[in-house]
């Protein structure tokens, strides 16, 4: 089997839309393609049933770290079960993720896509001493040309992109984050708790700021940008004010020191001067209106500048998001549940339709090149799944019309010992997906 650094797992059609891509290939009768629809259909419904299961799990093991919690817990609930819990729902979080094609990044490739210059110019920190745990996935990691303006014109840009990021953190409880002396109401997230974002379209070096506990700050070039007209502003008015600056030394050290340690005839103020208050008065007044002036004027084109950051923070984050918290376990699952049924109709087909006996390798070979010569998709398909599953499918098919207890059960598929791959006929296939799904809610008594 081939393995591609530069193609995913990721199938971009939809299921409904896979199955009639198959079928557009001509090599099932109309007879058989009823059929194959009908094995489609049934073996989907089998997997939404089974990936139900998983979402309740979720949702069970997240309930007692949701900061959106709306419920009351029946019962508290001991150290020990939330550790175990918390251990369940990440394992869990992660087998979902990876059955949904996404690919993990760890948080050395996080810290180098950090260090990179982002679209969004500024210097960023993120502590993960904060988290107890950090789950960060991705897929779909493209190349897009995008819209930037630069000097006063708009450019294109091709940047590094996933299409979509899911980002699952746990931060640490309250005592930690005492011990640093951060202020409860300063926080933007709940210690202790867990939140769980899906974003779409993000570029590669401005993930940084999907993080909550993210801090940001000018760069070295905004702060010359900032400084520099600064000083150019305060050097004029310097010398506009020193004088009065000048006379409010001398006044000070008059009084003092007295005149005798006056050596400097700037500061040597005039008995008169120091006599008649109303100069001295005026001097301080226009000297602190002045520098006071100066310093509002600085500071509010700091919070402006400050303020421009935070939106394009904020359009990042608000129009990416697609579910946040439980919500994102629903879209996972939906997700996940897509493509196995994908890689299984693709399996299932190719096998069908092949008039030889492939091995594993073989077949995975043959889906990647089908995909690529009918529909330009180039994809690293994953056989090992999709085979597996088949395996696992057993059921009873009726003898005569009627099923038996002592029928055995038959897998839809079964490798020789040569590998090779050997399928169920179309017919017999269908009756086992069928009897699997009438059977998949029957109990004991």
């Amino acid at each position: 089997m081939a393995s591609y650094e530069n193609r995913e797992a990721f199938i971009p059609y939809r299921r409904t839309d896979l199955i009639e891509l198959c079928l557009e290939d001509g090599q099932l009768d109309a007879v058989e393609a009823q059929k194959f629809r009908e094995f489609c259909s049934i073996l989907s419904a089998y997997y939404h049933f089974q990936f139900h299961g998983y979402l309740e799990s979720l949702k069970d093991n997240y309930a007692p770290f949701d900061p959106d919690a709306d419920t009351k817990s029946r019962s508290e609930t001991t150290p020990q079960d939330l550790a175990a819990m918390e251990s369940m729902l990440v394992a869990d979080f992660k087998s979902i993720l990876q059955r949904a094609n996404y690919v993990p990044l760890s948080q050395d490739n996080l810290q180098r896509a950090f260090e990179e210059r982002s679209l969004i110019e500024l210097k960023t920190n993120v502590d993960f001493n904060d988290f107890e745990q950090m789950v960060c996935y991705c897929r779909g990691d493209i190349y897009k040309n995008v819209g930037l303006k630069k000097f006063l014109r708009k450019v294109k840009k091709k940047i590094n992109v996933f299409e979509r990021v899911v980002l699952l953190i746990k931060f640490k409880g309250e005592s930690y984050f005492a011990s640093k002396r951060a202020k409860p109401n300063k926080l933007k997230f709940t210690p202790g708790k867990m939140y769980v974002y899906l974003y779409k379209n993000i570029p590669k070096f401005d993930i940084e700021f999907l993080f909550p506990n993210v801090k940001t700050s000018m760069t070295w070039k905004d702060r010359l940008l900032f400084g520099i007209p600064a000083i150019g502003a305060a050097i004029p008015l310097i010398l506009k004010v020193l004088p009065q600056l000048l006379l409010v030394i001398g006044v000070i050290l008059f009084i003092t020191v007295g005149p005798s340690h006056l050596h400097l005839k700037e500061l040597r103020p005039s008995e008169e001067e120091v006599r008649n208050i109303m100069p001295l008065i005026v001097a301080i007044l226009s000297l602190v209106i002045a520098l006071g002036g100066f310093a509002f004027q600085q500071y509010t084109s700091y919070k402006s500048k400050q303020i421009k950051f935070q939106k394009n923070v904020t359009e990042t984050l608000f129009f990416r998001n697609l579910a946040s918290n439980v919500r994102v376990f629903q879209s996972l699952i939906d997700a996940a549940e897509e493509e196995e049924c994908k890689e299984i109709i693709l399996v299932f087909y190719h096998l069908l339709t092949s008039k030889t006996l492939l091995t594993s390798e073989q077949l995975d070979n043959r889906i990647e090149v089908w995909m690529d010569e009918k529909f330009g998709t180039q994809i690293d398909f994953d056989i090992h799944g999709p085979l597996h599953n088949l395996e696992v499918i057993r059921g009873k098919i009726a003898q005569d019309g009627s099923e038996s207890t002592n029928t055995p059960d038959v897998a839809i598929l079964n490798r020789d010992s040569q590998g090779y791959c050997h399928l169920l006929s179309l017919d017999d296939a269908l009756a086992v997906i069928d009897y699997v799904w009438d059977n998949a809610f029957l109990y004991s008594l």
